[in-house]
């Protein structure tokens, strides 16, 4: 029995865990409309200063009023539907899912015939966005409670991942990459709008609590982003910083030199195997 890997995986562990319920704990207030997120509007008029955060975040004004209300929270760091490419009976896992924004868009892409998952490990945010589905009638978007590490969806079932500004909250980036590529069918892909580090930020910020569960702390290096990937198995990786996210990161934490570190980044990549677009053809004829 190896007592300092067992003394260090239980640290490892106690922290990880600790992280989780930090996050889940903020953003389950931000669900009941008592605090804020990443890049969100807050206080007064929280919905007016929403919509404006998304159109600046690259939304289109017709895609912030025409989902149910509630549904858009502000929250996140760029628009990952841009990126996603989604076409009309695709199958959509959105990771950390929150209000159900990005869900309700997807929705309306892949029509009828396709299908969206939204999954998030608060409870709060899973039934403010069934709320949300029920109250505008969304048949093909189901949401599920759950951790992005350990994703409730089936193996080999899923056309794209998308997720905004979400798995930089997660202590174990390298599990959320393995689930997935696992859930992917072969051929789909990953369309990830996310926070990244382009130097690693000083201990004061990386130990930051509140910065962490605020999108900033927990970015991982571009480096060790391709890395996890690649190593997951992920090909076609391409990410893409925008430096001109330097400026909202900034009002993050006012007074903080966080933007020196961080950028706003399009993450793609995809899973190995038949072209999606023969794939869905095949399976149309059979």
């Amino acid at each position: 029995m190896n007592t300092f890997h067992d003394a260090e995986q239980m640290e490892r562990h106690v922290r990880e865990d600790g992280i989780r319920q930090a996050v889940r704990e903020r953003y389950g207030k931000i669900a009941q409309g008592n605090g804020c997120g990443c890049g969100s509007g807050c206080g007064e008029n929280s919905a007016v200063a929403s919509n404006v955060i998304s159109v600046s975040l690259g939304y289109k004004p017709e895609d912030v009023d025409a989902v149910p209300d509630g549904a858009n929270m502000g929250l996140g760091c760029g628009n990952p539907q841009v990126i996603a490419g989604l076409v009309a009976g695709e199958t959509v896992l959105d990771l950390g899912s929150g209000g159900g924004f990005d869900c309700f868009l997807a929705s309306r892409q892949i029509g009828a015939a396709g299908r969206v998952i939204g999954v998030d490990m608060t409870a709060e945010m899973i039934s403010k966005a069934r709320a949300n589905a029920e109250s505008a009638d969304y048949h093909n978007v189901d949401f599920r409670l759950g951790e992005i590490e350990n994703l409730p969806v089936a193996d080999n079932s899923v056309d794209c991942v998308i997720s905004n500004c979400v798995i930089n909250l997660s202590p174990n980036k390298r599990r959320v990459f393995a689930e997935a590529y696992r859930v992917l069918k072969p051929g789909g892909r990953m369309a990830v709008s996310d926070i990244v580090a382009t130097a690693v930020p000083p201990e004061e910020i990386r130990e930051n609590i509140e910065l962490f569960t605020g999108c900033m702390a927990g970015a991982s290096l571009i480096s060790e982003i391709e890395a996890m990937l690649a190593a997951t198995g992920f090909a076609a990786i391409r990410i893409t910083p925008k430096s001109s996210s330097r400026t909202f990161i900034s009002d993050w934490a006012p007074g903080t030199d966080v933007a020196d570190y961080l950028v706003s980044a399009n993450i793609e990549a995809s899973k190995p195997g038949a072209d999606r677009f023969s794939r869905k053809g095949a399976i149309t004829a059979l």
